[in-house]
């Protein structure tokens, strides 16, 4: 409509070019799209959207918050709880105390020893999972003193004679 008034000159015609009437009651209604763009109410897309844009990741967060806690409370996929060395190791302790042979403990000494050379070599291969040697050597020495006390406790005892 701006242009109209600078084309005038050239083309007589377009004098007839009027705007249409945006009355409710008009003979032809104006389309809401024009009639916003006519009145100078048009929003722009972040007007329109703003609420949308900044509720929908809030919301979507929040579900997934809510379905995380869900999925952990049911323990859906969650891995097998692994035995680690020390776990392995604490438990020779329970053996230790419940041996009755002399050979018994000579294994469980065998057992501890591969189980400190195997996280020795994983430490100096630049495992993240190796047990610290510090730990290590505390657990060995308190499984070397119960295996020197019931070795003690073993030779004191009368051996059991089998029934024939």
């Amino acid at each position: 409509m701006k242009v109209r008034r600078e084309l005038l000159p050239e083309n007589p015609l377009l004098a007839q070019i009027t705007a249409p009437s945006t009355d409710a009651d008009a003979y032809l209604p104006v389309h809401p799209g024009a009639l916003a763009v006519y009145n100078g109410t048009t929003q722009s897309f972040l007007d329109e959207y703003s609420d949308y844009i900044y509720l929908g990741p809030m919301i979507l967060g929040g579900i997934a918050s809510v379905l995380a806690a869900a999925w952990k409370f049911l323990g859906i996929g969650q891995p097998e709880i692994r035995e680690g060395p020390l776990d392995t190791l604490y438990g020779l302790a329970r053996r230790i105390r419940t041996v009755n042979f002399e050979n018994e403990l000579s294994d469980i000494e065998d057992e501890i020893d591969n189980i400190l050379k195997s996280e020795r070599l994983k430490a100096e291969a630049g495992d993240e999972n190796a047990v610290d040697t510090a730990t290590l050597n505390v657990v060995a020495h308190r499984l070397e003193n119960l295996v020197h006390d019931r070795r003690a406790i073993l030779l004191a005892k009368p051996p059991i004679a089998s029934v024939a």
